[in-house]
């Protein structure tokens, strides 16, 4: 079998990616998988050290407002079309996958009209404008999110998958992740993720449930604040006397082994990318959910509200984010033990451990 997958930008776009591609080598080990992607997005380092061939495209999005980058961008997109038909034509794919980001506009619409099977996969519950529009060009559609499937005309073409996850996340128990960190496995954890690059106002939102935690031990918190903001957040604990690397009490700049501190955790406060909801579903916790206000098209207010629906989390939006909340939810989470139970399995109902797997499927059956 012979794949291309397109996807990057960020992330949430490459990792699932990956993830699809080692889900094809588990079951095909001899499969040949060729990445395309750009040199100025996060998978131009991530796709070769995850050990895989990578090819770049020159091709760039549109603005949102009638600029001069647009007339850039309408060449340099015409351009990547001969690209991606050179790659095509020398590569000869079986099936061409796209992950999201436009990178994958012009890979997935060339292979579509050359008559290749195409598949794309949406993570977030209001998608992408590139794969909105490639939907009506593609064999099938995989979702993250049900509710994505409201903004997709082609319904025949849609499968619920879930969003392909790092293989290690269901595989490492509450207490090998508490044994990572030295918290103790007795009490509960409350994790905070602020983001790789930090999130400022969740940082600086958590002061009274750290100095809670400092005074009544009843509870652990490991509190992740972005590289970026480490410092300042650090100074906020020292400027409040809260110790900030106890056996209950831990901030990190970033975590490493991050499915450990997923295992760990028993409530959740966070982001709302696809990714690291998919990782909290399918690991089954209830989380309080903090969406990011700038994200496009406000697509993690919908992944967040999804979530809620069904009684998995509590959403709090940032304009309306303070200590005296946030502080209010999480003690009245720990306070009650039936309702976090509660959460805990809406939650694990939500998630889709084996998207890898299903996706590899919907690829068996386009190629069948």
């Amino acid at each position: 079998m012979k794949v291309i997958l397109a996807g990057g930008g960020t992330g949430g776009h490459i990792y699932p990616a990956v993830a699809i591609a080692r889900g094809i080598l588990e079951k095909y080990e001899k499969a040949d998988i060729l990445f395309i992607g750009t040199e100025k997005g996060m998978e131009s380092s991530i796709i070769p050290r995850e050990g895989f061939p990578f090819r770049k495209i020159k091709v760039r999005g549109f603005m949102r407002k009638m600029t001069f980058e647009n007339v850039i961008a309408v060449k340099e997109n015409l351009l990547s079309l001969i690209e991606c038909r050179r790659i095509i034509k020398s590569f000869k794919p079986d099936i061409v996958i796209g992950t999201g980001g436009y990178v994958c506009g012009t890979m997935l619409m060339t292979a579509a009209l050359s008559g290749i099977p195409t598949l794309i996969h949406e993570q977030n519950a209001f998608p992408g404008i590139t794969n909105r529009i490639l939907s009506r060009f593609v064999d099938k559609i995989a979702l993250t999110f049900p509710e994505a499937s409201d903004y997709f005309h082609s319904k025949y073409k849609i499968s619920v998958t879930g969003n392909p996850l790092r293989g290690e996340i269901t595989t490492i128990g509450k207490d090998d992740g508490m044994a990572a960190f030295g918290f103790d496995e007795k009490k509960p954890l409350l994790l905070i993720i602020g983001g790789s690059r930090g999130a400022k106002k969740i940082n600086e939102s958590i002061m009274l449930i750290a100095a809670d935690c400092e005074k009544n031990r009843e509870f652990q918190l490991l509190h992740m604040t972005g590289e970026s903001q480490y410092e300042s957040v650090i100074s906020l604990y020292k400027k409040k006397g809260i110790p900030y690397n106890t056996s209950y009490l831990k901030v990190m700049p970033y975590i490493h082994n991050a499915p450990y501190a997923l295992a760990a955790a028993d409530l959740i406060i966070s982001r709302c990318g696809a990714g690291l909801i998919s990782e909290i579903t399918a690991l089954g916790k209830p989380s309080i959910l903090i969406p990011y206000p700038y994200a496009t098209d406000n697509h993690q207010e919908y992944n967040a509200r999804a979530l809620e629906k069904y009684g998995a989390a509590n959403v709090i939006l940032e304009s309306g984010l303070n200590e005296d909340l946030l502080f209010s939810q999480v003690k009245k989470l720990f306070s009650n033990p039936d309702k976090m139970k509660d959460m805990a399995l809406n939650s694990k109902r939500l998630g889709k451990p084996n998207a890898a797997s299903d996706i590899v499927e919907a690829i068996e059956t386009l190629l069948n």
